[in-house]
């Protein structure tokens, strides 16, 4: 017995030989929202949770009203690290004051700070491939934000890059305040997450 041979009806576009770029991923129609690009294959990410949603929220609110005027805060925009790769951090402070309104990405020189939070459907990629490839590329600090604990608030992971070795070393767990003094003074009430 022979199996029937299955019929589609999407269209998926066929990857060039060596993988995409980030020309491609700028200019490929009909590419879903939040499209990133890791080593050279696009990744389309599943609907955001409400946890994310808020949680960006917050923290967008957070370092924008501490921010000095030399940076900008930024929710899901990509960062160009170099030809192939280009993630959409959930948050990024990018050191700029004026910004143009049609740019679509940063170059990373322009990052000092990329924020995740971790979904359910990213885990791998928010834990381990992004951090690697920020610090790689030279993002100084890297947060790493996830629920947990019986109230399920968000806690925050803290890294700077050690110069040395291109990679995060871990210097805070925060649960229920995040107050920093770098990249500028922060002061944000993570327990404040019920209120949104």
């Amino acid at each position: 017995m022979t199996a029937e041979p299955l019929h589609t009806t999407t269209s998926w576009p066929v990857p060039p030989k060596d993988g995409y770029t980030v020309d491609d991923l700028l200019t490929l129609p009909g590419l879903p929202p939040h499209t990133e690009l890791i080593d050279g294959s696009l990744v389309f990410v599943s609907p955001q949770r409400d946890f994310h949603s808020i949680v960006i929220d917050m923290l967008v609110a957070g370092l924008r009203r501490t921010a000095p005027p030399e940076v900008r805060v930024r929710r899901e925009m990509t960062v160009k690290l170099d030809e192939r790769n280009a993630p959409e951090p959930d948050i990024c402070v990018v050191r700029t004051s004026e910004i143009d309104p049609d740019q679509t990405y940063f170059d990373v020189a322009d990052v000092c700070l990329a924020v995740e939070v971790v979904s359910p459907d990213s885990e791998s990629r928010d834990r381990d491939t992004k951090p690697h490839k920020y610090a790689r590329a030279g993002i100084q600090h890297f947060w790493l934000v996830e629920r947990a604990g019986t109230d399920k608030h968000p806690v925050v992971r803290v890294y700077d890059l050690s110069e040395d070795t291109q990679s995060y070393a871990l210097v805070g767990i925060f649960h229920e305040r995040l107050k920093l003094s770098v990249p500028f003074d922060i002061d944000i009430d993570l327990a404040d997450v019920d209120n949104l």
